[in-house]
């Protein structure tokens, strides 16, 4: 992998992840850009002990643009975009309409491949390789600012998600605190352990999956499954089997192996509502230890989180959305309507040919 660092017109920053060692990256930025203005703010929510980030100037981002003008396509000839270089092969940016930027934290682009109509699906192994490398980086690097608790890698797929840009691509969150979801799993964890004698609960969780029914891929170094209680009508969190508690500190073997797992299960997941059906939408969630000492959780440091990514879709059923509604929304209670033991085998049922 080669890494070029760049920068575009209104000064944010750029960079090329390359398969090959001898690619040169020197194209610039010829868009007539202003220095990007934002207006993010952390606020502390008193009673419910979370932060809401407060980003108006997101109201002008680009929404929908046609095929020909989509800003994370190549740059061609005249047809400038986010891009300056005609192709390339894996591409993160600074977000122009950034919800974390400065002192709150910070806003990334990963755009996983040049072809506008492609899914992370029909990437090769060793492209789908290059993004974890990417991911694997931005993550090291984003752990250095002063102003960055934890970071964030994810993918949001599909209109129904709320996506505004079909190019395929994700992002990265560097958030300024530790976000409430894994501030959830950390208080449990911390729970656990000092119930039991220092026993971890993502091991246990792992090895429960393991010995039961809702198992949808197993490799050699990464598992799959539907967990117990589900939240979504299909949802997979995928697990090296070796705990770590970043991306960073997967090993070789887990990094060889990931792309064979994770393609596999994106491609599953497109075939859940039989030939015919639009793509699934999805959001794909790196769950990621805070950096750090983890003040407030007793007995537990960075080391006992485990990594892992959730994978799951808001459709429920052929030309049905799960919507959040009065206790999900309002009680932030779930009511999932397919068993997890029956998403499971599913999940089973549609392995790709």
């Amino acid at each position: 992998m080669k890494k070029t660092s760049t920068r575009l017109a209104d000064g944010r920053e750029l960079i090329y992840y390359d398969l090959r060692d001898d690619t040169v990256r020197d194209a610039e930025d010829r868009r007539p850009l202003e220095p990007t203005v934002t207006t993010s703010e952390v606020r502390r929510d008193p009673l419910l002990g979370d932060a809401v980030a407060v980003a108006s100037h997101r109201q002008g981002r680009t929404y929908h643009p046609p095929a020909d003008e989509c800003p994370l396509c190549p740059t061609r000839g005249e047809r400038l975009s986010e891009i300056p270089d005609s192709s390339y092969d894996v591409v993160v940016f600074e977000n122009r309409f950034p919800s974390l930027a400065g002192d709150s934290g910070r806003c990334e682009v990963v755009c996983f491949t040049s072809d506008h109509d492609a899914s992370f699906a029909d990437l090769g192994p060793e492209q789908a390789r290059l993004v974890l490398e990417a991911w694997t980086d931005r993550t090291s690097e984003l752990s250095h600012l002063p102003s960055v608790e934890q970071v964030f890698c994810f993918e949001n797929r599909g209109a129904e998600i709320g996506v505004t840009l079909g190019h395929p691509h994700g992002q990265i969150y560097a958030y300024p605190f530790t976000t409430p979801r894994t501030a959830l799993m950390l208080r449990s964890l911390a729970a656990h352990k000092e119930a039991t004698g220092g026993e971890n609960l993502f091991d246990t969780v792992l090895e429960r999956e393991l010995a039961g029914e809702r198992v949808v891929l197993a490799g050699e170094h990464w598992v799959a499954f539907v967990p117990y209680a589900a939240h979504w009508p299909y949802e997979v969190h995928l697990y090296p089997r070796r705990r770590v508690p970043d991306l960073p500190a997967l090993d070789e073997a887990a990094r060889t192996e990931f792309p064979q797992i994770y393609l596999e299960l994106l491609r599953r997941f497109d075939r859940i509502f039989g030939d015919g059906e639009p793509p699934t939408p999805y959001i794909a969630a790196w769950h990621q230890a805070p950096f750090g000492t983890l003040e407030g959780f007793d007995g537990v440091t960075r080391h006992d989180f485990a990594l892992h990514l959730e994978l799951f879709t808001i459709r429920r059923t052929s030309g049905k959305l799960k919507f959040l509604a009065g206790s999900e929304s309002g009680m932030s209670v779930f009511i999932n309507d397919v068993p997890p033991e029956r998403a499971a085998e599913r999940l089973r049922e549609v392995a790709s040919s």
